[in-house]
């Protein structure tokens, strides 16, 4: 509480002209903007480099906090916070289809935002469920605890070597021309007319941060 009454005072004094806003306010909104610039900065964009959807997760985080922020300053019933989480969880586009992997992230700015903006505790407990959620992401997404194996179908043009006692060869020629260690191989229909095969294979991606 000394730490937070500190933390309340620097606020203050900083914000002097905008004093009809509570320094809690300033302290909550500072968390929540941390908090998602380490989740997509340093989490999502590394990764999927969609920087369309960081823009579109920061605008949406923000919307959603300010709103609630502003409901939270009157009497509000714990069913009507659940109405309001579940509202904002089921938006979607309608425009175009996105994955269920950015659905997630959405999710996860969508409530960083309701945390901050509704949350009664002192500023170690939104320090603290903002690193959880953060530490977790990360560690699902890295192959820290998972190694996430990635399946392809693709075209091969070397017959010869779909032959059983050229296994060996046939691995190593893949793994020359797609740079990856190859975990499994299993074949499909074979073209003789066009010299082809249907391959599928998987292996191991490489996370840009592990």
């Amino acid at each position: 509480m000394v730490i937070q009454t500190w933390i309340e005072g620097i606020v203050e004094s900083t914000f002097e002209p905008l004093n009809w806003l509570p320094a809690r306010f300033f302290l909550q909104i500072g968390i929540n903007f941390i908090a998602m610039l380490f989740l997509f900065r340093f989490v999502y964009y590394p990764i999927h480099k969609n920087r369309e959807n960081v823009f579109t997760f920061y605008i949406f985080n923000t919307i959603i906090f300010l709103i609630t922020y502003q409901l939270n300053r009157v009497e509000m019933s714990i069913g009507a916070a659940f109405g309001l989480f579940a509202v904002f969880s089921m938006l979607r586009y309608r425009t175009e289809n996105i994955s269920t992997k950015d659905m997630t992230y959405m999710f996860l700015a969508i409530s960083i935002g309701l945390i901050n903006a509704i949350s009664k505790g002192g500023w170690e407990e939104l320090v603290f469920i903002s690193v959880t959620i953060i530490a977790i992401t990360y560690l699902l997404e890295s192959n820290l605890l998972i190694k996430k194996e990635t399946t392809k179908t693709i075209i091969y043009d070397s017959i010869e070597l779909i032959k059983p006692e050229n296994r060996l060869e046939l691995i190593a020629d893949l793994e020359k021309r797609i740079g990856r260690k190859i975990n499994s191989v299993s074949l499909g229909d074979v073209d003789f007319l066009r010299d082809s095969v249907v391959i599928k294979i998987s292996y191991y991606e490489i996370r840009p941060f592990t």
